[in-house]
């Protein structure tokens, strides 16, 4: 089956830890969050994926190849011009065929049952479906309303608190029938969630939501939901597959006075030098280096970044390669190099 990643976006809500690392590279307890997304999907049968390119396409195609690590066959869709949500999908149209197929964001972090979801659009016989889950706040999402059998029946968008008409939040996991590129037209930017859905909506098309209950979702576009997502998993709320989520790899070394609480992962050949604390839920990736008397307190550390001599942060996020000055008090911040 075949399935479709979006992520030629240039992810700038998570700038400046995104200005030198692609939106699909994005690392998620130490691995790139696409990469979580193929096992994923694989999990499911869709073992033939698309995934569209734009920003630092160069980077993608050297982390990911082609695919075959990860069990499927990668195809790239090169986007010169960003051609928007259903633009990009537009563009790989001959790659998909005659059955229905999945499309996520690169941004999706769930456990959502895709078979579930496939079945319930098949039954119906589905253009499109998307798949819902029930947030207790929604102010920061597209709201679906639906009817008792499942069709969509209107839109909100980001609703002010308290004036939702729904709990039911789009997580950017559809499935489609062919039938949808007849409502995308071609070589143009155009959006799912602004121009296909409304337009889907008003016509009565066989337009249905799938509510996905008790399954896990976070968009971590944003920083307070990578963090959030980052803790998830370090914690065990959320299964991410062939995830390693918290411990200490065998090749990190972790000096004897060093002092841990709550869950934490220690990427393959960090090194923790004498004195430092570290408080979970905490993300420690591969050769990252934390100096003596160091506290990190809920911090997300990118892969070979160095944290200086008796630095205090806390619900921070160093981006890759980047050196945190000896002393330094972060709170709450987003560092990184940008050139």
């Amino acid at each position: 089956m075949k399935a479709m990643i979006l992520a030629g976006g240039l992810s700038t809500r998570l700038y400046p830890l995104t200005k030198l690392v692609p939106k699909p590279l994005v690392p998620l307890v130490g691995v790139p969050n696409a990469a979580h997304l193929m096992h994923y999907l694989k999990s499911y049968g869709f073992d033939e994926i698309a995934i569209n390119l734009h920003y630092l396409a160069d980077a993608i195609v050297e982390e990911f190849g082609d695919g075959s690590r990860f069990g499927v066959n990668l195809e790239y869709s090169y986007e010169p011009e960003l051609l928007g949500s259903a633009g990009g999908v537009k563009k790989a149209q001959e790659f998909f065929g005659d059955e229905p197929f999945v499309v996520i964001g690169c941004d999706e972090v769930t456990d959502m049952r895709l078979d579930l979801v496939l079945d319930f659009h098949r039954k119906r016989g589905a253009i499109a479906t998307i798949g819902l889950v029930e947030c207790e706040v929604v102010d920061q999402y597209g709201v679906v309303l639906v009817d008792e059998a499942g069709k969509i029946v209107g839109f909100q968008e980001k609703p002010a608190k308290g004036t939702e008409l729904s709990k039911l939040a789009n997580t950017g996991v559809y499935v489609f029938s062919p039938e949808i590129f007849s409502h995308i037209p071609p070589g143009t930017f155009y959006d799912f969630g602004n121009q296909v859905f409304p337009s889907l909506q008003a016509a009565g098309e066989r337009f249905y939501g799938f509510e996905a209950r008790d399954a896990y979702w976070v968009d971590i576009g944003t920083p307070n939901e990578y963090r959030r997502a980052s803790y998830d998993v370090v914690g065990g709320v959320v299964r991410i597959p062939h995830a390693i989520p918290n411990g200490i790899d065998p090749s990190a070394t972790v000096a004897q006075s060093v002092r841990i609480e709550g869950p934490v992962r220690i990427g393959p050949g960090a090194r923790i030098e004498e004195n430092v604390t570290i408080v979970g839920p905490a993300v420690i990736d591969d050769g990252v280096r934390v100096r003596r008397g160091a506290r990190l307190e809920r911090t997300i550390c990118w892969k070979d970044a160095d944290i200086g001599e008796n630095a205090r942060l806390r619900d921070a996020v160093v981006g890759t390669r980047y050196a945190v000055e000896a002393g330094a008090v972060l709170v709450g911040a987003l560092v990184a190099p940008e050139a």
